[in-house]
């Protein structure tokens, strides 16, 4: 028992190398450039010179199922939100480099976060997406202790059900996991996103390519969201 709780701690320390404590809390050094999507970084920090978003908004971020959600904005109205979206990027790349540019320099009241499906996909585990969750959880609520924290559920598409198994795992592992953190939620998209008739993916809520979201298929999302948007 004592060996494993060792290992566990030492992988703990390694997890958080590139990181430093600082007055009882961890940060993250800003990662030099270039790093990956370093252009895209820089758009969203030109758009935020031109017209920086007030502290205790809503902050959206991601992959590109945030990124192509072209009318959050809009489907909110009245609130604050801000979308950070960054197409084909995986949880550990929120976790390695992004946070000090487009999430700690916004003080929101909340984090939306979706990510995860890329990871498996590139071939990591269900394991690898929820330690890399849990690395991303404490870095954003150590800095931001006062941000409620919200995971959507990593989708199921019909291009990507061989995947589904380890999707779900990493889902269960995460829910499991928030229930027991402060200000955290977790948010199951899975049950708008199936076709009850199948139990599959309904094929008319996503792009041709079967993976991304269409207009429809964000409308069920955004039926979904919009509570946890308003409470």
């Amino acid at each position: 028992m004592k060996y494993f709780f060792y290992c566990f701690v030492l992988l703990f320390a390694i997890s958080f190398t590139g990181c430093k404590k600082s007055g009882g809390k961890v940060t993250v050094k800003e990662t030099p450039p270039p790093f990956l999507f370093y252009s895209e970084v820089m758009r969203f920090k030109d758009q935020d010179e031109k017209n920086f978003p007030d502290s205790g908004g809503i902050l959206f971020i991601g992959s590109s199922t945030i990124r192509y959600w072209s009318d959050l904005e809009s489907a909110f109205p009245g609130k604050s939100i801000i979308r950070r979206g960054l197409g084909g990027s995986l949880l550990s790349d929120w976790v390695k480099y992004y946070l000090p540019y487009v999430v700690f320099p916004y003080h929101p009241a909340k984090i939306f976060i979706y990510a995860g499906d890329n990871d498996v996909v590139d071939g990591r585990t269900a394991g690898d997406v929820v330690a890399d969750f849990e690395k991303l959880w404490t870095l954003i609520h150590t800095q931001l202790p006062e941000t409620k924290i919200y995971f959507i559920s990593i989708k199921p598409s019909p291009s990507r059900m061989g995947y589904w198994a380890q999707y779900n795992s990493a889902n269960l592992v995460i829910k499991e996991s928030i229930g027991r953190k402060p200000l955290s939620y977790f948010i199951d998209i899975t049950w708008v996103t199936f076709d009850p008739k199948t139990m599959q993916p309904d094929p008319t809520l996503f792009q041709d390519d079967a993976v991304h979201l269409n207009t429809k298929g964000y409308m069920k999302w955004e039926t979904v969201i919009k509570n946890y948007i308003d409470n």
